[in-house]
């Protein structure tokens, strides 16, 4: 203003519509420590103003205070201590309308973090705030993201507290305190998403279990029947949620987990080609075959040989 005193901004309770600009995209480099370690802590006490950008990174977001807006897709929604939500890819952002919002920023490398995934996959809550609310923020006005209670944020800052201080010490060992730590942070919040009772949450939940049933039964017949009634919903509904959501159809999404678990096992199993085949629910060798060529670009016996060749 021109006294110099602050404009007031006023939050909004909905999302409203920005005009999108041009961004810059953060580089990896800029941004985690030299030696590589794919995980990094941000804390923004409160956040100041910063141009729409991009990432190279993931970035799970924790807002621990104040309020303001999260500004992407066009879009501008608020935000309130307690909210949940990752950025992927390269989808740009920024904050507006800041009112001492505070927040921590966990970026991450998913390709480069090399962990067990144990039983997490067969977790709806990881399905929905990982891949399913992201894709559809816009369709959902942003209302299915993950709100933690005063309870719950506290124990995931406890969480993120011991992640930083493995970071900031870097004591021998520390990688694998780091890496614990981090996904002690996802699956905390991955079982809060799958208790929330969130309408919206709870219609990505709906979706976010035929995901589930897929990781954990890739290995046996599934039908679109089957997953409509998990879904709770027609399968004309599934097919057209599913798509919006991952990009694929439930078969399509079957048929990359198959190849990638017959991938796993030729890596690390003494299973021959046909074991391996029925072992991730192909009936068949050939078609499996087939499949896996057009997948990796080789057929499995030539893809082991390699992985063999390369020690």
């Amino acid at each position: 203003m021109a006294d110099g005193r602050p404009a007031l901004t006023m939050v909004p309770k909905t999302s409203t519509k920005v005009p999108v600009v041009s961004h810059r995209v953060l580089k990896t480099s800029d941004w985690f420590h030299a030696d590589g370690f794919p995980i990094a802590v941000e804390r923004r006490n409160p956040q100041e103003p910063f141009p729409m950008h991009a990432h190279e990174f993931s970035e799970l977001v924790i807002i621990t205070g104040g309020s303001g807006l999260h500004v992407t897709g066009g879009r501008a929604y608020p935000l309130a201590a307690g909210d949940v939500f990752v950025i992927s890819g390269r989808r740009p952002h920024t904050y507006a309308g800041l009112r001492r919002l505070c927040l921590v920023n966990l970026l991450y490398q998913a390709d480069k973090l090399q962990w067990h995934w144990a039983d997490l996959p067969a977790l709806a809550g990881y399905h929905a705030l990982f891949t399913l609310e992201p894709a559809w923020r816009r369709r959902h006005e942003f209302k299915s993201r993950l709100h933690l209670q005063p309870e719950e944020l506290r124990h995931v800052l406890e969480l993120v507290e011991a992640l930083d201080h493995e970071l900031r010490q870097r004591s021998p060992g520390f990688g694998f305190m780091a890496t614990a730590a981090f996904m002690q942070i996802i699956g905390f919040l991955s079982r809060c998403y799958s208790r929330s009772w969130n309408p919206d949450a709870r219609a990505l939940l709906r979706i976010a279990e035929t995901i589930t049933h897929l990781e954990t039964h890739y290995h046996e017949p599934v039908n679109l029947d089957t997953l409509a009634r998990i879904a709770r919903m027609s399968k004309r509904s599934l097919l057209r949620a599913f798509h919006a959501a991952t990009g694929s159809t439930p078969i399509a999404y079957l048929l990359q987990l198959r190849l990638n678990r017959a991938a796993h096992l030729l890596r690390h199993s003494s299973q021959n080609i046909t074991e391996i085949a029925f072992a991730t629910g192909f009936n068949d060798s050939n078609y499996f075959t087939r499949q896996f060529r057009q997948r990796f670009g080789a057929s499995p016996r030539q893809w082991r040989q390699h992985l063999r060749a390369a020690g």
